[in-house]
């Protein structure tokens, strides 16, 4: 485990690590790394000549060489495994890198690539980052947390491979989210890397084919259930409290059953929060938010349709409620708004055995008795001015159900947010044919822009890169002991403001992928503002709450490294 201290040098102001690496070791550390951009005093004290080609480059030398390099891969599958692998190298190199071609090499090292390199983690591992906490050494969760790369944690990200993006139990291979999210906390909430830390729990998996492919690399038994399984949770929560008690765990991709009860179970007792219902939910909301002030609706003017009613979907429910709410309804009257449709049909509370994150949403079954057959009846009935999908089905918004929403609403805002993309629950460019272009649309996975009888339609992303990553900065500098719901809609309201909407018919209803730097930090400060105004923390002047973030910001470049005087 790596202990390295930062100072600022008074002399020169300069900040400066000083490390406890020296020759190759110093080499092989990603965090510490420069390459050829070592300088002469600092190959000297650190033992580099000989290691390193005698040329002193710059990082912009180096942004071109690997950009060109990174142009030859042939395919986004071998773009992604290029980057990791810069990553283990350089990380300031590879966070440059995509800061400056941010728009370009998001989808590759989060959605949509990352499925495909979930699927194909055990084919394409080459290095280990972060920590694999399997069931078979559950007695030993403190000496394998103990093993983590550095000592100071800020935020973790942890998920047990049942239900990774769209794509089911993939097992040890969900490993590729958590390394993926913690990218994009410090790409773009400006989270230093070396205080972040990946967790997959190895409980299992019920795929078949990865138990039956001889270089699957996970624990080789049938997916851990019922109490085990909340044992195992429990100790690795334990063991979490006793290491790193205070740090941000982030819950990520587990299955239905287990996603909402967790997050029930541990958002009182740690520093918690629940992306795929939480993060998910935000980004959802501001995007709605926006569509109204493209309309010049209000969000209570708005019905609501939601196909999906799993925990992305129930929790995109529970937001717009307590949106509405803070508008001034009463929890019956935002209720009236929403309605969610599952496998089954419309929620209502004539079907047995609904989970209680259901239940909220049942209709009475008397008044809605044509709108159990699908989706369109259902459309038929609200004449919805949004519908969200998250079912991970593609073709899920059918031409049928789209074309009767566009005959009751001019401008029907539609947001498939299945990913990756083969998951969606309708193209884009379909939508906009079926409601004559008027369709506002926003997406889960990245799409191109749409070209319509002229004109260019910009397809936002729901991205939950624009919430999570500015929400954690705000919460870790603001020092919050806990994450609430009030948090997340003040980062949505903050998201929903970043967007430069007109009446304008090609308009997008999220900010372009280009600002979501600057979009992270206004996220990061309302959302340190919200923990003031609940009293989570004490207040700060808008000035000071500045100055707080901004200190704590990472941005990738090379620091001035001084060797620490006890290395041998």
């Amino acid at each position: 485990m790596l202990d390295f201290r930062t100072f600022v040098d008074e002399a020169t102001s300069d900040e400066v690590l000083e490390v406890p690496l020296c020759g190759t070791s110093l080499l092989d550390n990603p965090v510490f790394n420069k390459g050829s951009a070592f300088p002469e005093d600092e190959r000297r004290e650190f033992g580099l000549h000989g290691l390193l080609p005698p040329h002193v480059g710059s990082l912009e030398e180096q942004l071109a060489r690997r950009y060109e390099d990174f142009r030859q891969k042939r395919t986004e599958l071998q773009q992604h495994v290029y980057l990791r692998d810069l990553q283990d190298r350089n990380e300031v190199l590879f966070y440059r890198l995509m800061h400056t071609h941010v728009a370009e090499m998001m989808p590759l090292i989060y959605t949509p690539v990352v499925g495909e390199a979930c699927q194909l983690f055990s084919r394409i591992y080459r290095k280990p980052r972060g920590l694999f906490l399997s069931y078979e050494h559950r007695h030993n969760l403190d000496a394998l947390l103990a093993n983590r790369p550095y000592r100071d944690v800020d935020v973790i990200v942890v998920t047990d491979g049942e239900r990774i993006l769209g794509l089911g139990d993939l097992g040890v291979g969900g490993m590729g989210i958590p390394v993926g999210k913690l990218s994009l906390y410090t790409l773009c909430g400006g989270i230093h890397p070396s205080r972040t830390l990946p967790i997959l729990l190895d409980v299992g998996t019920d795929n078949p084919e990865a138990l039956a492919d001889p270089l699957y690399l996970g624990w080789r038994h049938e997916r851990l259930r019922g109490s085990d399984y909340d044992a195992f949770i429990e100790a690795f929560v334990a063991a979490l409290e006793r290491a790193l008690p205070g740090s941000l765990l982030q819950w990520e991709d587990f299955a239905l059953p287990n996603a909402r009860r967790l997050l029930d179970r541990y958002r009182d007792r740690l520093c918690t929060f629940n992306d795929d219902i939480q993060g998910t939910a935000a980004v959802a909301l501001a995007a709605v938010l926006s569509a109204g002030k493209i309309t010049r609706t209000r969000l209570v003017d708005q019905r609501v349709v939601i196909l999906g009613a799993g925990s992305a979907g129930t929790g995109i429910a529970d937001a717009l409620a307590s949106a509405l709410k803070a508008e001034g309804l009463s929890e019956t009257e935002a209720l009236a708004r929403l309605w969610l449709v599952d496998r089954q049909g419309l929620l209502h509370d004539g079907m047995p055995n609904l989970p209680p994150i259901q239940q909220r949403y049942a209709k009475p079954a008397g008044r809605v008795a044509n709108c159990h057959a699908g989706l369109a009846p259902v459309i038929e009935h609200v004449r919805p001015t949004v519908l969200i999908g998250t079912t991970g089905q593609p073709g899920a918004f059918t031409e049928e159900a789209v074309r009767a929403m566009a005959r009751a609403v001019a401008r029907p805002a539609i947001l498939p947010l299945s990913n990756p993309t083969s998951r969606s629950e309708a193209q884009p460019s379909d939508l906009l044919a079926w409601t004559d272009g008027r369709a506002l649309v926003a997406t889960g996975s990245p799409f191109a822009d749409v070209l319509r009888d002229g004109r260019t339609y910009k397809i936002a992303q729901c991205n939950n890169a624009y919430i999570f990553p500015g929400l954690g900065q705000g919460v870790i500098a603001a020092g919050t002991p806990r994450v609430t719901d009030a948090l997340f809609l003040a980062a949505a309201h903050a998201l929903a403001e970043c967007a430069t909407v007109a009446d304008d018919t090609g308009a997008p209803l999220l900010p372009p992928l280009e600002q979501i730097v600057p979009v992270s930090r206004r996220v990061a400060l309302a959302v340190a503002a919200e923990a003031e105004a609940q009293g989570l923390v004490s207040p700060r002047t808008a000035e000071e709450r500045e100055r707080l973030i901004d200190s704590r910001w990472w941005e990738p470049r090379y620091r001035r490294l001084r060797r620490r005087a006890n290395i041998a």
